[in-house]
């Protein structure tokens, strides 16, 4: 089966105890993608998963490095977690760009799936910072520029609207109701499989050779309750949506064979990318 890198899904909380006088701090750890890993492992897929803290020194930073894998799927993990790495940020060391190698390997032919959560597109207040990044480029939509949460506590039921693709082939019209999303707008080239609330859950669209994919709510708590992840579709929407991005032709073919690919080389020098005001 397929080789698949999750980076992401994974926080640190601090807190303060303060009783009259005295006050002490505590510090707890949590991981969110247990349920998505399980249900792609049970298909036989092989799941390397890097959490947050080890993502920022160990995603991968080259394209040659990208070619281990046959899809990347980042889920709330905000752009600087990859891009100030301690030897940029703390020793003012040149090093690669790696959303620059992810975006040029998806290009040629590897695959991207982007889960929403308070790190991802664009994030709470912004700072995911996705849409002027180059992987604005090659993802299905268009991130806003600002906040793009969509806190829905009063649940709102995500409902499939194209039925034929085989991302959501044999799952129910209307899924289980989730917590939040966010906003995006699908490119004019890609498909729209799932709203939510009127507004897209799931795009899908190519970039170059490669395979791209949005899904705007998060993978796990809070946004999705466990009752989404009780129900029997989720393992099978993931399987199905990791099966559809791995159909693309293998990674690491030369830009020279696809005018994609090197147009979207000689644009990822420029920081400018379409983005959605809202």
């Amino acid at each position: 089966m397929s080789k698949i890198l999750l980076a992401g899904e994974s926080w640190t909380t601090t807190s303060t105890h303060t009783k009259g006088f005295d006050s002490f701090t505590t510090t707890t750890y949590a991981e969110g993608g247990a349920e998505f890993i399980a249900a792609l492992e049970a298909v036989g897929h092989q799941v390397t998963y890097l959490p947050s803290h080890i993502a920022a020194e160990q995603f991968p930073a080259t394209e040659e490095e990208l070619r281990a894998y046959d899809a990347v799927v980042l889920s709330d993990i905000g752009s600087n977690t990859l891009l100030l790495r301690a030897a940029t940020f703390l020793r003012g060391q040149v090093r690669p760009n790696p959303l620059v190698s992810l975006a040029q390997w998806v290009n040629r032919g590897g695959a991207l799936l982007m889960v929403g959560g308070y790190l991802s597109f664009q994030g709470i207040e912004g700072k995911a910072n996705y849409a002027r990044s180059p992987l604005a480029e090659v993802l299905p939509v268009f991130m806003e520029t600002g906040d793009d949460r969509q806190e829905s506590p009063q649940g709102v039921a995500p409902a499939v609207v194209h039925n034929g693709h085989q991302v959501v082939a044999g799952l129910e019209q209307t899924w289980p109701q989730i917590l939040g999303f966010q906003y995006v707008v699908a490119k004019p080239e890609a498909e729209t499989l799932v709203i939510v609330d009127g507004h897209p859950l799931v795009v899908v669209g190519a970039a170059g050779q490669g395979r791209t994919m949005a899904f705007t709510s998060d993978m796990g708590p809070h946004w999705i309750p466990a009752e989404f992840l009780a129900w029997t579709g989720y393992a099978r929407f993931w399987q199905q949506a990791l099966a559809w991005l791995c159909e693309s032709p293998s990674p690491g073919s030369s830009a020279d064979e696809d005018p994609d690919a090197a147009e979207l080389d000689r644009r990822m020098s420029d920081s400018a990318t379409k983005v959605l005001v809202r």
